[in-house]
């Protein structure tokens, strides 16, 4: 039987991996910054819900030895723990950029590292990061976040290379819109009330993504069937596409010059 860690497990994709992952016969360590507030996924069976801040790099260390201890081995780590800022660049704080980074991107490595160890040792092992269509497009208003995803594309591919001698798989999945809290808690809004003059262009860009939430989104607990798919096909495939909208975007980014793809999101917002 084999077991999965999963960051960013108390709610979104993370939970419903938690969940389907476990309807499939594994073993779950379904971690989160704050377990004891966790009410349905501790009472499934196979599931360890333990405390993992990815901020915190003491409880990394200490969620991977107790999901190791609970269930001998870990197979897969699923790297899913991230947030978005939306806003002007402009208004962007030291404390945002580095919280965006901190979560999205190192918390990863710091993750990744730190499970290494029993990777290597067991000669057989799977990492899967929750990346985005907005680690390979952009749109406007999403610097960091973009930012923080263009990164995780480019270290995970590098990573791929790095770690094939030693039997460990990496992959990354591409959602596009997740029938998550978009608004609420994985977003920080990045804002200044003397930057007016971008308040027009906000109001609009905001408007749009909200719209498209409701017209082009995909479940949770559809995201979690692409990421088991990348966890046992067994294949050196790297990318996974998640959605009717990632495909689009990364379809028409493939078939368009930069010019007229950028001149198409630009329309898009107006």
């Amino acid at each position: 039987m084999k077991t999965i860690l999963i960051t960013g497990a108390s709610s979104g994709i993370g939970r419903a991996a938690a969940n389907y992952f476990s309807e499939q016969g594994w073993n779950v360590v379904a971690t989160m910054r704050s377990p004891e507030k966790e009410t349905e996924l501790d009472r499934l069976d196979r599931v360890l819900v333990t405390k993992l801040d990815v901020e915190q790099k003491e409880t990394i260390q200490d969620a991977i030895t107790k999901g190791i201890e609970h269930f001998g081995k870990i197979d897969v780590l699923l790297n899913n723990a991230g947030y978005s800022t939306f806003g002007p660049f402009e208004a962007a704080t030291d404390l945002q950029m580095k919280r965006q980074f901190d979560v999205n991107v190192f918390g990863v490595f710091h993750t990744i590292q730190a499970i290494l160890p029993h990777f290597r040792t067991n000669k057989e092992a799977t990492i899967i990061n929750i990346s985005s269509i907005g680690g390979k497009v952009a749109f406007p208003f999403l610097t960091l976040y973009h930012a923080s995803k263009w990164a995780i594309e480019g270290f995970s591919e590098s990573l791929f290379y790095e770690l094939a001698a030693h039997n460990i798989k990496v992959k990354v999945v591409e959602p596009g819109n997740v029938a998550t809290n978009f608004t609420g808690r994985s977003l920080d809004v990045l804002s200044d009330d003397s930057l007016e003059t971008y308040k027009s262009y906000v109001d609009t860009v905001m408007k749009k993504q909200l719209e498209s939430f409701q017209t082009n989104v995909s479940k949770p607990e559809f995201i979690a069937k692409v990421i088991y798919e990348a966890a046992t096909d067994q294949t050196n495939r790297f990318r996974y596409l998640a959605g009717g909208d990632a495909e689009f975007l990364n379809n028409m980014r493939k078939e368009s010059s930069d010019e007229d793809f950028m001149t198409f999101i630009t329309n898009n917002f107006r």
